[in-house]
């Protein structure tokens, strides 16, 4: 029934793109390469922990990088604003808080609307940044870029889990908000292939270039403390499944929910929409002796004090080759510079 509406918006996608390849709104292009990390269907599909990889090995490599966002769930704000570890996420937004306290100030992170606005504030507080990375933007035809697949130095990563396409369909008919054909650099997928055999995936990356990325959960540490710190067996020797409750409000909770089961930590399992707020009535609603949540939803736990509360932390790892190639492709000469 909703499918002449999807069929409306991908016309209304062509009529947007058509305006962005005849270049009629004049907007010049960052002087240092951009990294887009995005995905085309709606909902999280890993992106931040992509980006705090992403920033932490190029450092090691050498590159100077800074982070862009949109700040999803902030306030309405005028201006570009940058983001620290002590920032409110209910002003900037809880990823970038995330990131600003993953990576410990360690990278200058901007957040606004407007990504252009964001390139310019964060160059001109930090000239020595040399690649910015955009914590999404797929979609946002302001933000010009010459991608890697035709030559430039810019590059687009469409993260994917394995949740896949859906039904293939565009908004509202379906989850995507682009078509499963859409252009881009190389694919990265954060999930368990479901139809891999033999270390071939499925036909989706047949003549793409795609990276499958694997994803660790840490020790979790006490909210109210951090330092205190248990491991899962301790967890699952100390508390029944039934005493244990796991929460994530994300894109995608099953996930946080399967990598604990691969833990041996079952429990009440409590998805919640992404980038919901939390409230000290909320967790004492709980019926529990152990509350495990994210990284992302402890940012906006601070004012909480209860003691059942653990954070779960997760690291990614960028398998070599993708570096190597990231590299390849950041170090060409500026190809504008070249252009008649």
């Amino acid at each position: 029934m909703l499918w002449p509406l999807s069929w409306l918006y991908g016309i209304a996608l062509r009529i947007r793109r058509l305006i962005h390849d005849l270049d009629l709104s004049k907007i010049k292009p960052a002087p240092v390469p951009i990294i887009i990390i995005g995905n085309i269907r709606v909902g999280g599909t890993g992106k931040t922990p992509i980006v705090i990889a992403l920033a932490e090995q190029l450092s090691q490599l050498g590159w100077k990088p800074g982070i862009i966002s949109r700040g999803y769930g902030a306030s309405s704000q005028i201006a570009p604003v940058q983001v620290k570890c002590s920032s409110d996420p209910s002003i900037v937004g809880d990823e970038p808080v995330l990131i600003a306290k993953r990576t410990s100030d360690q990278f200058p992170i901007w957040v606004f609307p407007k990504r252009q606005q964001s390139i310019k504030a964060l160059l001109k507080h930090f000239p020595e940044v040399n690649v910015i990375i955009s914590d999404d933007g797929l979609q946002h035809h302001g933000l010009i870029r010459w991608p890697a697949r035709e030559g430039g130095r810019d590059v687009e990563f469409v993260v994917r889990d394995d949740r896949g396409e859906g039904n293939r369909f565009l908004l509202p008919a379906g989850p995507l908000r682009e078509p499963a054909t859409r252009e881009r650099d190389a694919t990265l997928f954060t999930g368990t292939p479901k139809n891999q055999k033999s270390g071939i995936l499925d036909e989706y990356f047949l003549g793409r270039r795609s990276f499958n990325l694997a994803s660790c959960l840490g020790t979790p540490y006490q909210l109210i403390n951090p330092s205190n710190t248990q491991s899962f067996e301790q967890i699952t020797e100390q508390y029944l499944p039934k005493n244990i409750a796991a929460i994530a409000g994300l894109g995608n909770p099953k996930r946080f929910f399967d990598d604990l089961a691969r833990h041996a930590v079952t429990g009440k399992q409590i998805p919640l929409p992404d980038h919901v707020a939390y409230t000290s009535e909320f967790f004492a609603s709980i019926k529990a002796q152990c509350i495990l949540i994210t990284e992302k939803d402890a940012v906006k736990c601070t004012g909480i004090s209860d003691e059942r509360i653990w954070v779960v932390p997760m690291s990614l790892h960028l398998p070599d080759n993708l570096m190597e190639w990231l590299q390849s492709i950041l170090q060409r000469p500026d190809p504008r510079r070249y252009t008649l």
